[in-house]
């Protein structure tokens, strides 16, 4: 196997693999040595690649240990190098970080009589550094550099700024304010794209598109809160920075959205790409030590788009992420749902989004803009969303955060003078047809019927089908064998994990003891759970229906009242309450999945929310169907 001529050269000359994913050098190891390293931190291996002509100075990637541990990375091994990233020390100096590679073969020697690339003829002469090691090789990456200054601003070796008062720059009497600059012109800047996780002397900056609210958190380890936020520079690229604990009360109030600041101090790691919508594959997190200083001209960062249409999702896969361009034509009510993995309500806003595609879709916001949503998403505004996460989930939908509401773009203006021309009569195919996981009923053009649920066979894929339909309960099945009503014995506790959902077993002493918080407690909450049957004039349906639908259908009665009238011996109340609901007409939405229970599977249709029909708007939904 021969080594890839000059591509130490090329490499030294490279970004990273990113500049050109199709090269893929092979070279060869002169060296490996073990770098240590303080408080159990992972193993650092510093590496010497050759092409037979130069050789170049590097690190290993951590994630590269075990290849290391295991022997496949060894010294006067050929390696392919699938990926690799160059990094600039202060002093100059490049090296390369291997982050994937495979062996090909090791023969046992050295390859050729390459040279240091930083005394080769052919490179410039601000790029040689003095050097020793294999061959009169690289010099060590972590030698004192006395030349390299301080970026942050302070003297001394603080990266992070002097305590003392240096002009502004630094911590002023271990204030806990910090500091505000608004002219930053000598200073240079990483971008955002160029961040590694081998060097830790950066500054960005950055515009803030995003700004979430404070959270906070409760667990083994302890509890405190944080925010997060999304900053963009000039290359185009955004990344999320966490703030935590402290600097939550440092920072929070003084970071604004559209602002441009320039940001130090933080600590890097590689970004969970399932849960991260930004382009960086890193994340930043701040403490109070970080430094953030506010800057003036913004005018030289402006949001980017890669837009997508609406119809096009339909041949996309789902986890993907896309820039969308259209108009918000529904916006539903907004909905508190219950995380199943964290037990904490979350708020939810469902909208419909359309451009000049012939096709609109569900994009589904949360939080504080979910809670908002209503105000401001109204009277038909263009938003163009950045980075939505394509779903599976009822066809094809979208979730997002960050958006600009009739945004000063060429494209958002073509798209609104397209809906007042025509685009708003425009009959459009939805790609959420089968409903979301949303409480809210769907709009009027996306309802279907009762005889849906068998026509189309939903409920046999392997997630949940959704829809809405109008109907009218018929029967509510009120009585349970062995038990006194409808409704199940539910956890008195009414904080995490339980919050009053799991089910409570009454003891032989009369107490009731939850499995999931192992809590006993001498009271219980009870919780409705029954089930009835829906029709429309297109078919009938059994349907399974929980607590928060029985209250909405009982306006509001709950289980526990209904509990004690009857053991007041009071059962016509009980009675009442169920008939007075029968034979009433509801926007209903419901959940519809297979379910094995032995070893027979069958479809079961499960209420997630009742609407009270406003007949003065569905007439108008009528007329407007028929085009009158």
């Amino acid at each position: 196997m021969s080594l890839t001529d000059g591509a130490i050269q090329r490499m030294f000359t490279m970004g990273g693999s990113s500049d050109d994913p199709s090269f893929l050098p092979s070279v060869q190891i002169l060296h490996l040595k073990k770098i240590a390293q303080n408080g159990g931190a992972d193993d650092r291996w510093k590496v010497v690649l050759s092409d037979g002509n130069r050789f170049l100075s590097g690190m290993c990637a951590t994630q590269l240990n075990s290849k290391v541990n295991s022997g496949e990375i060894a010294q006067f091994g050929i390696i392919n190098v699938n990926e690799f990233l160059v990094n600039t020390l202060p002093s100059g100096q490049k090296i390369v970080i291997v982050l994937k590679c495979e062996l090909v073969q090791n023969p046992g020697s050295r390859l050729g009589n390459p040279v240091d690339i930083t005394k080769a003829g052919n490179v410039g002469s601000a790029q040689a550094q003095p050097s020793g090691g294999v061959g009169g090789g690289a010099q060590p990456m972590y030698g004192k550099v006395e030349s390299a200054g301080n970026p942050y601003g302070g003297g001394g070796s603080n990266p992070y700024g002097s305590r003392g008062n240096s002009g502004g720059m630094g911590m002023s009497g271990g204030s806990s304010n910090p500091v505000i600059r608004t002219n930053a012109s000598s200073q240079s800047f990483t971008p955002i794209s160029g961040l590694n996780m081998y060097s830790n002397r950066w500054v960005i900056r950055a515009k803030i598109t995003n700004k979430s609210e404070i959270r906070t958190w409760s667990n083994a380890k302890g509890e405190g809160s944080l925010f997060s936020v999304v900053v963009l520079d000039s290359s185009g690229t955004d990344v999320k920075c966490t703030f935590f604990k402290e600097a939550v009360d440092k920072f929070y109030n003084l970071l604004e959205e559209g602002r441009v600041y320039t940001f130090s101090g933080g600590r890097l790691k590689v970004a969970n790409m399932q849960y991260n919508t930004c382009k960086s594959q890193f994340e930043i997190t701040f403490d109070q030590n970080s430094e953030i200083h506010l800057q003036d001209d913004a005018e030289d960062i402006q949001e980017s788009y890669d837009f997508v249409k609406i119809a096009a999702l339909s041949e996309m896969e789902p986890s993907g992420f896309v820039d969308i361009l259209a108009v918000v034509k529904h916006v539903a009510d907004p909905a508190v749902i219950v995380s199943k993995k964290s037990g904490k309500e979350m708020t939810k806003c469902e909208l419909t989004i359309q451009d000049d595609s012939g096709a609109d879709v569900r994009l589904t916001v949360w939080g504080d803009l979910a809670a908002n949503a209503q105000t401001k998403f109204a009277n038909l505004p263009i938003v163009a969303f950045k980075r939505a996460r394509i779903s599976d989930y009822g066809g094809r939908s979208l979730s997002g955060s960050g958006c600009s509401v009739n945004p000063t773009i060429p494209q958002a203006n073509q798209l609104r003078q397209w809906w007042a021309d025509n685009g708003s009569n425009t009959q459009a195919r939805s790609l959420s047809s089968a409903g979301g996981g949303a409480r809210g009923a769907d709009p009027f053009e996306q309802r279907k019927t009762v005889s849906s649920i068998k026509e189309e066979q939903l409920g046999y894929n392997e997630k949940p089908d959704w829809l809405s339909f109008k109907a009218t309960i018929t029967f509510l099945k009120k009585d349970k064998a062995g038990d006194e009503g409808a409704w199940y014995t539910a956890c008195f506790n009414s904080g995490d994990p339980c919050k009053n959902m799991f089910k409570a077993t009454q003891t032989s002493d009369g107490f009731f003891h939850c499995d999931k918080c192992q809590q006993t407690n001498e009271k219980c909450v009870r919780r409705f759970i029954f089930s009835g049957t829906v029709a429309d004039d297109t078919s009938t349906s059994w349907v399974s229906v929980f607590n928060e639908q029985a209250e909405s259908m009982f306006n509001g009665v709950k289980a526990d009242e209904l509990y004690e009238k009857l053991a007041e011996g009071d059962r016509d109340s009980y009675d009442s309450t169920f008939a007075k609901a029968s034979c009433t007409e509801w926007i209903i939405k419901c959940k519809v999945k297979q379910e094995h229970v032995g070893d027979e599977s069958r479809v079961k249709t499960s209420i997630v929310s009742l609407t009270p029909i406003d007949y003065a708007a569905e007439s108008r939904n009528l007329l407007a169907a028929l085009g009158v």
